[in-house]
Formats: structure tokens, sequence, C-alpha cells
């Protein structure tokens, strides 16, 4: 249950305390440890007993009683606490159990979760209870709660009172947002100001979206009650925001792969303390993480010059103080969970071995058992249920404006230039057919899209934002025969050339998600955007713009429920059409 993070029985404590005094023998006990003590910023020698999940002595003395201990010997090894990822979105193909079990392997054995994914598309009790049962795998698994969805949605009941206050005030929620609705709370939006003041009473933290923020909006938001930004994209920003005395993320990711460049300007800028600073790779899509989770970071950050005591810090020991966690995580100390890192030098992050709440999971360099598969139909979560049609006599494209991508995920209005009353579009410009459909087949939107790709036929995602169903392509019927090919299979992407599935990723939860294992996930990405990319595709990520085309929070113009959206005007230019 959700309050073991808090507390511990008072029989599990008194047995416990019987192993440090001698009368029960501890779990495991790492010998000789050269050992990061974040308390001293130093690293020491100790011996570490660990009982069950947790961390009970820390010392130079060897346990009296050893029957059934398992003893490490670590003379020639370095252990360091286990990293914590404290902006993950693990909705991107990959879902929170195969993230969790990855990330663990490569020593990120704590994860602070978007609750977005399960907020929009659970009901409270069940989503509640999906958060609990996560929690008891051998990850730590912590969550935000949204203020928002992040886009224009029909139904505005998602954000009730009641449903707000129960995640709000749930144990394994820590943080309020990512804010990326402060314009509207600037703007006079008290719902929202009313929530962030909720989180703020309970004394947990709220994390901005602030990209460009100058001096003055950063301070407005201060005093609204944000504590800590992930969007700064130069060393000026970072400092702006440490200034000001928000806690600073410093973010890695797919499409803004950006720390080596902030490291290297905020040193320039005199920055020579960085206790005030934490590390992110803010949700990139599977493939991005073949190099690792926190791990990569921390090698990054080593590799440009930074006091590795530094680099763990940020993916630890500031993460738990930030939070308030450091009682129980992000330290090598009595009282801690057991979530450490075994390395085989201080510049090589990546855990050689891994204990997660004490479990073996990374053993000699060997993925060890740990992570059952997470029975996902048990909350009632499988395929996506298509029980309608598409026929080509449903799209029309007679809409006068286009969307046009200006990068894989910024969209702007563009005067349509192609006359799109035939159904095919010739391959020798990057203009095709875009349509997003309600994925219960209640509405639709068709329109243009230009900049996507030259030599995309058809196909189909129901991978978005709200789970509605995308169609891109330059033939209609492929791009229905794309969609049926993605009825047939549950969801997920399918992509069609000449009537044929030329290539196809199944997303079995949802239709959003994939419930297999996260290097075939992995895999699977690669083998489809490399398809996308032959065809033209040219922006960073594919995955990111599909998820990013109804979100509000980006300029200028997006694909939502209720029809193409000015964000900055706030306003419906064109609304979704009923079918």
């Amino acid at each position: 249950m959700p309050e073991r993070l808090y507390r511990w029985t008072k029989q599990r404590l008194r047995q416990q305390l019987a192993v440090v005094q001698g009368d029960r023998a501890p779990s495991v006990v790492l010998k000789e440890a050269t050992y990061l003590n974040h308390a001293r910023r130093k690293w020491l020698t100790a011996n570490i007993w660990v009982t069950e999940d947790r961390i009970v002595y820390v010392g130079d003395e060897m346990p009296t009683k050893t029957t059934g201990t398992e003893i490490v010997d670590c003379k020639k090894s370095f252990v360091v606490p286990g990293y914590i990822e404290h902006h993950a979105h693990p909705f991107q193909l990959y879902n929170p159990h195969s993230f969790a079990k990855y990330a663990s392997s490569r020593g990120t054995t704590t994860l602070i979760n978007d609750n977005m994914m399960f907020f929009l598309y659970l009901e409270k009790k069940k989503a509640l209870s999906i958060i609990e049962a996560l929690n008891e795998l051998p990850a730590t698994m912590f969550w935000w709660c949204r203020y928002d969805a992040q886009t224009e949605v029909l139904d505005d009941a998602f954000f009730s009172h009641s449903k707000m206050k129960e995640w709000l005030e749930h144990p394994l929620v820590i943080q309020g947002g990512e804010l990326t609705s402060w314009p509207k709370v600037l703007n006079g939006d008290d719902s929202i100001l009313h929530w962030m003041q909720e989180t703020t009473r309970l004394r947990k933290r709220i994390e901005g979206h602030l990209p460009g923020a100058s001096e003055r909006t950063l301070a407005k938001m201060a005093l609204l009650g944000v504590t800590c930004d992930h969007e700064a994209m130069t060393g000026e920003e970072v400092v702006r925001r440490l200034n000001l005395g928000y806690m600073t993320s410093l973010r890695h990711s797919s499409i803004r792969p950006d720390l080596p460049k902030l490291l290297k300007e905020m040193r320039e800028l005199g920055v020579d303390y960085f206790d005030r600073c934490l590390l992110t790779t803010d949700g990139s899509p599977p493939s991005f993480y073949e190099n690792g989770v926190m791990d990569q970071l921390i090698k990054i950050a080593i590799d440009s010059g930074l006091d590795p005591i530094d680099a763990y810090s940020m993916a630890s020991y500031n993460v738990a103080k930030y939070y308030q966690l450091d009682h129980k995580l992000g330290m090598i100390a009595p009282g801690r969970i057991a979530h450490l890192n075994i390395l085989e030098a201080i510049d090589q992050p990546n855990p050689k071995a891994v204990l997660a709440k004490g479990q073996w999971l990374v053993r000699e360099g060997r993925q060890c058992e740990g992570f059952e598969a997470f029975p996902w139909e048990k909350f009632g979560i499988g395929p996506l249920e298509i029980d309608w049609d598409l026929s080509e006599s449903d799209l029309s494209f007679s809409m006068p404006m286009g969307i046009e991508m200006a990068n894989a995920v910024i969209l702007k209005p563009y005067q349509i230039s192609v006359e799109p009353t035939d159904q095919e579009l010739a391959t020798t410009h990057d203009e095709s057919f875009f349509v997003m459909i309600d994925k219960n087949g209640k509405w639709l939107i068709a329109t243009m899209i230009k900049g996507f790709a030259t030599h995309v036929l058809g196909f189909a995602s129901s991978f978005s934002n709200t789970g509605d169903i995308i169609l891109i392509g330059k033939n209609v019927s492929d791009m229905i025969a794309a969609f049926r090919a993605l009825k047939k299979q549950g969801g997920g992407m399918t992509l069609v050339e000449d009537g044929n599935v030329i290539g196809s990723m199944t997303l079995e939860l949802f239709g959003v998600l994939s419930a297999k294992p996260m290097q075939e996930i992995m895999e699977e990405e690669k083998k489809f955007v490399t398809l996308l990319r032959e065809r033209g595709y040219k922006h960073e990520d594919p995955i990111y713009s599909l998820l990013f085309f109804s979100s509000t929070h980006l300029p200028y113009i997006r694909v939502t429920q209720r029809g193409i959206y000015d964000v900055k005007k706030k306003t419906v230019l064109f609304p979704a059409i009923m079918r």
C-alpha cells in the first residue's frame, strides 16, 4: 500500500531494530563499499546493511549474525543512491510498467510520473488503484496531478472537484502540474489557481512549464506557487530561474538534447553551485533511451567537467530533498529505501549491479527477475475497440486553411496551394491530406497538412494526446485502408501503400501504449520511424509530432476535439464536423 513509503509497521520497525542490535541477520551486506555520502559531500568507505527493502546501517561494523545474509565484496566498487527521474511521461508508446523495468535496470529506480493518460482515460477509483498497484513493483513510483488536459476537450467533467481533490490528496501524488496552462492562470482562471493553492496547502510542489518566460513572468508564477521549471533552453534562462529561487531542471530529450550546451553556458556565466539543479529526459520516445535513462544524463554531466558528486546529486539527493523525500530516498543512510547502484568506476554511472527496494534487478551486468507482467486486463485496459467504419465519402477536404509543420511540434496556419478535390495528391510536394477523427466516430476535422512528408500515401495512428485517430496521406483510399488495418489490430499505427500494409505498430493498451518490453518497443519504433523518414518525414521526432498535434500549450494553431484552435486568440477557427 502507498503508506509503506512513509512508514513501516511497528512489527517491521522492531525487526529492523533487531538487525542493528545483532539479534537478527540482515538480508544483504555490501562490504567495504566506497559510497557517496551526500550529508558530507564525500566518498566514504563503510559496510552497508540492508534488511528487506530498507537500509538499516551504514558504518564500520559487520553484523554479528549473518545466517542467510548475502555478503557482497564491494572493495573495488563504488555505490551511489538509485537515480530519480523527476519528470517522467511514461506513456510514449511504452507504459509505466515497461518503462520502470527498463529504467531500473539502468539504475533509475524512482520515477515521478505524469498522470495525464490515467486521468483522461480511466475513472478515478480505477486510476488510483493502478498507481497503488504499480508502486508494489521494485521501483518506487510517484505521480503528478495535472490541472488541465493540455488541449481543448469536449468533456470538461474530466477535472471535476472530487476527482482533483482525491488525486491531489493521494500520498503517491507529490506535485501539481506540469502547469502548461499558466497563461490562463495569469489571465484570471481561478479554478486552476484554486488547485494550485490546494497543492501548496498540502505542502506539495508545483512544476511549471514556462518556455521563454521573462524575469517578470517567472516572478509572477513564483508568487502563485510554482517552485520548479524544466523549460530553460539556454544557460542564461537557467540562471534567470536560479536567481529567482526556482529549482531548475536541466533537460536532455529527443527534441531538446540541451544538457551539454546548458552546462557549458552555465559555467561560462559563473554557476558553480548545483544544489538547486535537477536533471530530466522529459518523457522521450523509446529509442532515445538506448543509451540509458538518468545514467545517460549523469554521464553527460561528468563528461562536461562537472564534479561527479554534483552530477549524481542532480539525479538523486537534490531531487529527494526538493520533494521532501530525503528521509526515504536519495541518500545512502539508515532509514532509506534500499535503492542502490553499484558502479565499476565513479565516471561510469551505468551500474554493474542494481538493488531496488533491496531486491537485485541487475547482478554482474545481467538482468535478474523482479518485474512480473503487469495485469492490465484486471483493470479493464486492453486494445482499442472501434465499432464504426469510415469510407471515402466521409472525407471532404474543402477547408481553406491548412496546418504547416514549422518543426516536429510547432504548427502554423497556411494557405492551401493545391487543389484537394481529387482523392490523390502528387508526391512532388509536401502537402498531404490530414484528418483527425473522434475515437468513437462522432466528429472529424479534415484539412491539409504541409511539411509532414512527401511520399506517405496512407497513415493511421491512435497514438495521440487524447487517443483520437489521426489519418495522414497522399491517397484517400490508402488512408481508409490504413484506418481499417488500425481498427483490425486494436490500435497503434499503420502505414499503407497501394492498399497493402507495409508497416505497423500495435499498441495494445488504450490504442496508445504497448504492452511489450522496452527493448522490443525500441526496435518497433525505430523501424516505423525509418519507414516515415524514407517517405519524407524530416523533423526531429514523429512520435512527438503525433502526440502534440492537439496540445494547446504550443503555438500557433492546434487540431483539437473542438476544431482547429488558435492558441494565442484562444478561439476555434474551424469547428469539428459531426458525423
